[in-house]
């Protein structure tokens, strides 16, 4: 019998995964949480609308068409499941959910391709209504055709910054300016490593001059000191100090957040998979090898889930991992070499981002101790500290035991990073031996009338 391949995900990763397990004959069940595919990068907007290409994607528009025409053709070669939720998984087996109904997926080899979400680093007044991560921010725009406001503020650091910006002047959105956390110098000194992809370097280029065009004011190595608001009306300014110590004040009614992206691994966590600490970027990540084997046999990760380093990079992980599956199923493959040689390319192009757009660690210690962390529980950071002080909690989840952090609806995936900084800071310890958040099932939250519980295999799908 031909091995069951499962794929979560339908972003660049997926896709082209799904493409190599075609090309080698198999028909695989591909798993995508959205209504349609391409991803948050290559998001499709919903039927019925008709934004051009170069509207929604920009720089980006060749290749969104062709990973959307590319899966438009595997469609009828594939076991599709939109709107579904893998929401556990256990050995040889996917949990899913779609609308109210439940049921079991068994699989030989799962690929993971589950994506990034926003790196946020709170600040005070962040939990205002109209404060958005940016990439919340590119859903309502891809999604909804809707801006997030009037008058918006896009502040925090890394290529989404921009692209986000520029996609919103696009769509005739007025976006009151860019507060960037990074400096110019340290721009210039990642600009060896940056020069390892020269194309993508030029598209960064091309979204300034965008925004310049616009007249869209750019502000350097800015310190965000508050959103201003109130409950009634939400957000109403942005203050921050500029270098130098000039403070500035900014009006506007949205703002949207972000520090780059971080992998979503929840799903690896549920799977087993072995963790790592990684210095570099500072985040605990799972441990795969160069092809996308993770620790536990038959499950591979791809794409941003597994290490973030963009659409073009996760399109090689996503096909590596896809020949990495099938070589270890005995089948003969090839190209993975050259897949390999590729993608050692974009790891230093994204160390390169790393060095010119930091994570601001150093704002955790700063941060007043009425900043609230964990939006889902309303969790200060002057509580983090009062555990670590009163409870001696320096690990995570300790923390998360006597303060709640984490324990809400997104289960510390936008305040998990912050949280951990905080408690480093106020424990006087390194920001590894606070360790991380351990993943729990449901990832996300479930109707409470599951029905129909059935167990299926990958290869039956397509007789429903």
């Amino acid at each position: 019998m031909a091995p069951r391949v499962v794929i979560i995900g339908t972003g660049p990763a997926g896709v082209r995964a799904a493409q190599a397990l075609v090309e080698a004959g198999l028909r695989p069940t591909v798993i995508d949480e959205g209504r349609r595919d391409g991803g948050q990068i290559y998001r499709r907007q919903p039927e019925g609308f008709s934004r051009s290409y170069e509207t929604l994607y920009g720089t980006e528009a060749g290749r969104a068409a062709s990973l959307h025409e590319c899966f438009d053709i595997l469609k009828s070669k594939i076991d599709y499941l939109p709107e579904t939720l893998v929401w556990n998984i256990s050995p040889n087996t996917v949990h899913l959910s779609s609308g109210t109904r439940y049921r079991t997926l068994a699989f030989d080899a799962l690929i993971v391709c589950s994506g990034a979400t926003d790196r946020l680093m709170p600040v005070k007044g962040w939990h205002q209504a109209g404060t958005y991560s940016l990439g919340g921010a590119q859903v309502a725009l891809k999604s909804q055709a809707c801006a997030i406001g009037s008058r918006i503020v896009m502040m925090g650091s890394g290529p989404l910054l921009y692209l986000v910006a520029a996609q919103y002047v696009k769509a005739g959105a007025q976006v009151a300016a860019v507060l960037d956390t990074s400096t110019f110098a340290q721009r210039v000194a990642a600009l060896p490593r940056l020069l390892a992809i020269p194309a993508a370097l030029r598209k960064g280029i091309a979204l300034t001059r965008v925004l310049a065009k616009a007249r869209v004011p750019m502000y350097r190595g800015v310190q965000p000191i508050e959103i201003k608001g109130t409950p009634q009306d939400g957000v109403s300014g942005v203050e921050v100090v500029l270098p130098g110590g000039k403070r500035l004040d900014l009006a506007c009614d949205a703002v949207a957040l972000g520090y780059h992206l971080r992998p979503e691994t929840q799903l690896a966590d549920l799977a087993g998979c072995r963790f790592l600490f990684d210095e570099p970027t500072q985040q605990w990540l799972a441990q795969v090898d160069a092809d996308g084997r993770s620790s536990v046999p038959g499950i591979y990760l791809a794409g941003d889930g597994a290490r973030v380093r963009g659409a073009d990079a996760a399109e090689r992980s996503g096909r590596l991992a896809a020949l990495a599956a099938l070589q270890d199923q005995g089948m003969q493959v090839e190209g993975m070499a050259r897949l390999r040689t590729d993608l050692e390319r974009f790891t230093r192009f994204a160390a390169g981002l790393r060095e010119a757009f930091p994570w601001p660690a150093k704002f955790a210690a700063a941060l007043p101790d009425e900043t609230i962390v964990c939006r889902c529980e309303a969790i200060t950071a002057g509580e983090l500290r009062r555990v670590v002080r009163e409870a001696g909690a320096q690990e995570a989840n300790r923390a998360k035991a006597f303060s709640r952090v984490g324990m809400g609806r997104c289960q510390g995936r936008y305040c998990g990073h912050a949280g951990a900084e905080i408690i480093a800071a106020a424990a006087c310890v390194p920001l590894s031996s606070v360790g991380r958040l351990r993943g729990q099932a449901p990832v996300k939250p479930l109707p409470v009338a599951l029905t129909e519980e059935v167990t299926e295999e990958a290869s039956d799908e397509v007789s429903e």
